[in-house]
């Protein structure tokens, strides 16, 4: 459709033409119903209501009274009938006022050439007008010779022609003005095209974009103006369609009244709106600024921790602007409609329906956010899944794997389970990592301790400072359990950490002869399964200064 109505040639000008015409005939098709509507409604509406007497397209007055037992919408159509049925020569002479009465019933009666057309009674007026009875009659006097006059003036060939020509003229202008603006709408779309294609990104291409669809826009309206301008035009060329005419200028006028009043008085409002909104902006900015050196470091504020800085930012940004939006929101143009009450209403019912959620991983985002369970950059294991934080959210954290995967787990999954940080309490030393080896007791404990340390120093990504240490943590049964722990710097690679450290702990036994097999016996050895004191010392252990 963009492309039918953007291009220049005879099909897209024909289809904006064939639209003219097809906005006239709706509208003239819309007013006639609305007459024939307005005349059914006038048979079925009761004696008392008021009903208007439209002579010639014209609005004379509106009747409201019965007259000798004849209701209004009677005594409508009767006067229907008899201005029908005057002459050329009757349609010449003044209207006069004759008094009238009958028994209780005064009025006045408007005739042309002795010929009675209606009567204006004291019944049928308005009180909210605030018209007396010969004001009523004079006005009714004023709109029927105007109806008379409308009705001669058609019947001339002078005025025919006259018509014929203001609207052959009129459709010449329009044609041309349709013509000018679907060249300038080819132009637009053409340059709309081009910018989109030479500049994809940048605030200087959306700029761009915006001022050219803002243009589209603006085309679309001239082609409703060039229509609208046409149709009032037409109508008003001949005196039978003149009313038509005049009540679509009418429409525009008060419709640009009606903005401009409106904007006008929402003026107030809107600056009141801004100086809210101002206030707003500042207090934010002088709470971030003081939540920055919270966060820095140099105030320190009591039950105020770095790491909640940025979630108690966020909650201080929602509560001011959550408080300047109810103080403003009394002063927003068009706030006191019921449309804009019931999208309120409508607004407010969707979101406690569907916020049952996302307020449950609010409250746990706040509860894992105040608790300083982990923060971005922690090696944590939740659930069986081991990563480094990389996003904290307010619905969820992200976690990055050692496979590089990003794993989301919802704040709620998070509260109801076990964390493990292996980041938190490492400091500047590092993460650390560990594992263990099971070695018989004939096996001397420093030289176990020695091989193990020289593996973590050799193993690539382990730290040098502080120094690989290892734990004896279990003397079993059969064996001895040692724990090796060194530190590293990127808590991704601890599985390829971890592999490396196991061969290098495969390449020192290896190399000094001593098997990694815990001894299970059958039956009690022939000698004594131990380590001989010259032999506590085995390399690569070294005794302490001043042993023996």
């Amino acid at each position: 459709m963009t492309k039918i109505f953007g291009s220049s040639g005879r099909l897209g000008f024909g289809l904006r033409w064939l639209l003219g015409w097809l906005f006239s005939l709706l509208f003239l098709g819309a007013s006639t119903t609305s007459v024939l509507a307005a005349g059914a409604a006038t048979e079925a509406a009761s004696s008392s209501a008021p009903v208007m007497l439209v002579l010639y397209n014209r609005d004379i007055i509106e009747l409201r009274g019965t007259l000798a037992g004849v209701p209004a919408p009677d005594r409508a159509k009767r006067a229907q009938r008899r201005f029908d049925a005057l002459t050329d020569t009757e349609l010449e002479q003044a209207v006069g006022i004759v008094p009238f009465k009958l028994a209780d019933t005064n009025g006045l009666i408007l005739q042309v050439a002795g010929q009675p057309l209606f009567t204006v009674l004291n019944s049928d007026l308005d009180q909210e007008d605030h018209l007396t009875l010969a004001q009523a009659a004079e006005k009714a006097r004023v709109n029927l010779e105007e109806a008379m006059k409308s009705r001669r003036e058609q019947q001339n060939a002078t005025v025919w022609l006259r018509g014929g020509a203001v609207a052959l003229i009129d459709l010449l202008v329009c044609a041309l003005g349709l013509w000018i603006v679907t060249r300038l709408q080819t132009r637009l779309t053409s340059a709309s095209e081009n910018v989109a294609a030479g500049l994809s990104t940048g605030l200087k291409a959306y700029l761009k974009i915006f001022a050219l669809r803002v243009l589209s826009v603006l085309v679309w309206l001239l082609y409703g103006a060039l229509i609208y301008g046409m149709a009032i035009t037409f109508l008003n060329a001949f005196p039978w369609t003149q009313p038509w005419g005049e009540r679509l200028a009418s429409f525009v006028q008060q419709l640009g009244g009606w903005l401009a009043t409106g904007i006008m008085g929402a003026i107030p409002g809107l600056l009141t709106v801004a100086v809210v909104l101002l206030v707003a902006r500042v207090i934010q900015d002088v709470l971030s600024m003081f939540l920055n050196h919270v966060q820095s470091g140099r105030i320190r504020v009591p039950f105020m921790h770095a790491d909640t800085v940025g979630a108690t930012k966020r909650l201080l940004s929602v509560l001011v602007w959550g408080l300047a939006m109810a103080v403003a929101y009394p002063y927003l143009p068009g706030s006191n409609t019921d449309a804009f009450k019931g999208l309120s209403v409508l607004f407010g019912l969707m979101i406690t329906l569907g916020s049952t959620g996302l307020m449950t991983q609010l409250m746990s985002g706040l509860v894992v956010v105040y608790s300083r369970s982990l923060k971005k950059g922690d090696f944590v294991s939740i659930n069986d899944i081991e990563g480094v934080v990389g996003e904290v959210g307010a619905l969820a954290v992200k976690v990055v794997n050692m496979r590089n995967e990003e794993i989301t787990i919802p704040n709620s999954v998070i509260t109801g389970a076990a964390i493990r940080n292996y980041s938190k309490l490492a400091g500047e030393q590092g993460t650390l990592v560990s594992t263990k080896v099971t070695i018989g007791y004939d096996t001397p404990w420093r030289q176990v301790h020695a091989m193990l340390i020289e593996a973590a120093r050799t193993t690539h990504g382990v730290r040098h400072s502080p120094t690989p240490f290892v734990y004896q943590r279990a003397l079993n049964d059969f064996y001895v359990e040692y724990e090796v722990f060194a530190h590293i710097d990127r808590p991704l690679e601890r599985v390829p950490i971890l592999s490396g450290l196991h061969s290098a702990i495969q390449d020192q036994f290896n190399t000094y002869g001593v098997q990694i097999m815990s001894p299970h016996f059958f039956d009690q050895p022939a000698q004594a399964v131990l380590v001989p004191k010259d032999k506590w010392y085995e390399a690569p252990a070294k005794p302490p200064a001043g042993a023996q």
